[in-house]
């Protein structure tokens, strides 16, 4: 079974519905993959979001940054299966336990890959609202590269540098990504 690292982007901010509290009126424009099967990276605009769901239920694990907090609960109206149900595993999440605060993707990857995001997640929803939407692809692929790439780099040596605020010093944070990859039941 496949392993896929995903990324959201929405059509509007939380400022558009009404706060965070309202997460569930947030709409997807595109969802990025990454499948360690196939080896490839996918994007899908809400039209193939068909396909997407067929790739989530043939996979044994969901790997994202902050998927449980937002991009889960983002896309669960799309899919008649519980998206929760497949074994995830959620970097922030990871980091956050033991750290007790939150780091963002753009520092972690500049702290531990040295290449940072190429957008700020708000300028998604510009670059979908001007219909500019290989831009908006390319934006969202190259989070779920960077996310990929943590990932790995966190499985393969079992930690992560975590940039610490307003000082240059930084937090070896041994964590713990690998995950027993086992058959799910049916999603449906």
């Amino acid at each position: 079974m496949d392993r896929l690292v995903f990324d959201i982007e929405t059509k509007n901010a939380f400022a558009d519905v009404g706060g965070e509290a309202f997460i569930k009126n947030l709409n997807a424009s595109v969802v990025g993959v990454y499948s360690y099967d196939k080896d490839a990276y996918f994007c899908f605009e809400e039209s193939e979001f068909g396909k997407l769901g067929e790739m989530f239920q043939k996979a044994a694990l969901i790997i994202g940054f902050s998927i449980n907090r937002f991009d889960i609960p983002v896309l669960a109206k799309y899919f008649k299966f519980n998206l929760k149900a497949i074994a995830n595993v959620d970097i922030l999440e990871e980091i956050e336990k033991p750290l007790g605060r939150r780091v963002g993707l753009n520092d972690l990857a500049m702290a531990n890959l040295g290449i940072g995001k190429t957008r700020h997640s708000l300028e998604a929803i510009t670059l979908y609202k001007e219909g500019r939407m290989e831009e908006l692809k390319e934006y969202c692929l190259n989070d779920v590269k960077i996310t990929k790439d943590v990932y790995n780099l966190a499985v393969n040596q079992g930690y992560l540098w975590i940039p610490q605020r307003n000082t240059p010093q930084m937090i070896k944070l041994e964590i713990d990504l690998k995950r027993e990859i086992v058959p799910q039941p049916s999603l449906f």
